[in-house]
């Protein structure tokens, strides 16, 4: 315990102190939610490698690999990199042109600023709420395991910890220390695969005693399965604000683009070792284990505190920097898309920053009342990224692509997709509520733009061939 302690204090010593720094440096609202559009190269690899480390990767996708096997990596990892690649490639330039903050910022300055409230309201409560609870688990899960502590104190540790950074320094802190945790996440879980194939008798002992459902890339439910949970899990990442967060916040569009590419490889390449570790620990831990408890149990189980602790620092890395993450997400929807937009969108730079730290403050806490009632992360997150995905990727492609889209075409789909995906499961029909979601997305998007027009308020472009700065008479800085 004493090992844990020690390198528990040095990192959130560490990262105290850069939150702090940047608490004096940190001088508006863009320093503080969007890091001033200023990013550099590694600094974007490396928070754009440490958010995709989250509670999902570490705890998830280790789980996913003991119940399923590496079928879980072509489920759930590889759509994930697979649309994140297409988003960087295919959108990162112009979305970075446009110098936004938001997903709903986007369709704010598209359609209107009320049409903005619906996708703002989505990111920061369906979305951001309970994927920081995931993070908040996951801590307490490593405050159990490492300290003895009971499950509430584990939460309200991990609670404090996580708001306390956060508050201070914002996305600026958040990037760099990202940026430095990265390099830990990638060792620590090497580290930690290595470990288990040594503990299970090694690769050749691993491969012959592991049933061949588990290795394969379809496992047991078969092609059709995989496709269609891949379906559900990978469109989401092309509107995962996360990774709009780190585009805006890069200097430049190349920045943004390379960046983002070379972020992307080297975190699909990574996602291979939770899954692995996972169907190996089937060959030494209990079989009637939590699989969220796995990745914890083999750190402190296989290997002395002396190297478990490094471990379970890259664990607390991983989780924090996605918390910080999701929570400054929901700043971002709470401050710009609405109160900035709606509420009062004369305010000063002094009303902003007491606006963005309070709403820093209102997401954690609702993360930590979601977070006491959590019992299966992969369910809850896969939950949050169809509901996500359903109701605005095609939205938001047509703002991309697509002139004739209106403001009622593009609300209408929103509603309409997000009340069927909530409702299809209760009717018990046989056809998966992706597919029906989708679907009905795109029908209203498409039948109501053609029959109704454009109103006053929009700005009829299509946001990959022209930007709204640009194409605007008077042309301004936004705030």
């Amino acid at each position: 315990m004493s090992w844990y302690l020690f390198y528990f204090i040095i990192y959130f010593g560490f990262l105290f102190g850069m939150g702090f720094w940047y608490f004096f440096r940190v001088k508006g609202s863009d320093d503080y939610l969007i890091a001033g559009w200023n990013m550099g190269y590694w600094s974007i690899v490396g928070t754009i490698i440490s958010t995709f480390c989250g509670a999902a990767v570490f705890i998830g996708w280790v789980g996913m690999g003991f119940t399923v096997g590496m079928s879980g990596f072509f489920k759930f990892a590889l759509p994930a990199y697979i649309f994140t690649l297409l988003l960087i490639v295919l959108f990162a330039k112009p979305l970075r042109r446009q110098r936004l903050y938001t997903l709903a910022d986007l369709f704010s300055e598209r359609f209107g600023s009320k049409t903005g409230i619906f996708p703002s309201i989505l990111s920061a409560f369906i979305y951001s709420v309970p994927t920081l609870a995931l993070q908040i688990v996951g801590m307490s899960t490593v405050f159990t395991l490492a300290f003895d502590m009971s499950f509430n104190a584990g939460v309200i540790v991990s609670f404090a910890l996580i708001l306390g950074f956060t508050i201070l320094g914002g996305l600026p802190a958040t990037i760099i220390t990202d940026a430095i945790q990265s390099v830990i996440l990638v060792v620590g879980i090497i580290m930690l695969f290595i470990a288990s194939i040594m503990y299970g008798g090694g690769l050749k002992e691993i491969l012959a005693t592991t049933p061949a459902d588990y290795l394969t890339p379809f496992g047991k439910e078969g092609v059709t399965a995989v496709l269609i949970y891949a379906l559900s899990v990978g469109p989401f990442y092309l509107i995962w604000q996360s990774t709009w967060q780190r585009i805006f916040a890069s200097k430049s569009e190349e920045v943004a683009r390379k960046a983002g590419i070379t972020a992307v490889i080297i975190g699909a390449l990574i996602s291979i070792l939770p899954y692995g570790i996972g169907v190996i620990a089937r060959g030494f831990v209990p079989s009637d284990i939590n699989p969220d408890l796995i990745f914890s149990y083999v750190t402190i189980e296989l290997l002395p505190p002396a190297l478990g602790g490094i471990i379970l620092v890259g664990l607390l890395s991983a989780l924090m920097t996605g918390a910080d993450s999701f929570i400054l997400q929901g700043s971002s929807n709470l401050t710009k898309d609405l109160y900035a937009r709606l509420i009062k969108p004369d305010a000063d730079e002094r009303q902003m920053m007491r606006v963005s730290r309070w709403s820093v403050v209102i997401i954690s806490v609702l993360g930590l009342i979601v977070a006491y009632n959590i019992t299966d992360i992969i369910t809850i997150y896969q939950w949050a990224l169809r509901l996500s995905a359903v109701t605005l990727v095609f939205p938001f492609l047509a703002v991309m692509f697509w002139k004739r889209v209106t403001a009622m075409g593009g609300l209408s789909s929103m509603i309409l997709s997000a009340t069927i995906t909530i409702f299809w499961p209760f009717l018990d029909m046989p056809i998966d509520v992706t597919i029906v979601g989708f679907t009905v997305s795109l029908i209203t998007l498409i039948v109501v733009s053609l029959l109704t027009q454009h109103s006053k308020r929009e700005k009829v472009h299509a946001v990959y061939f022209e930007d709204f700065i640009q194409s605007d008479e008077d042309v301004h800085e936004r705030s």
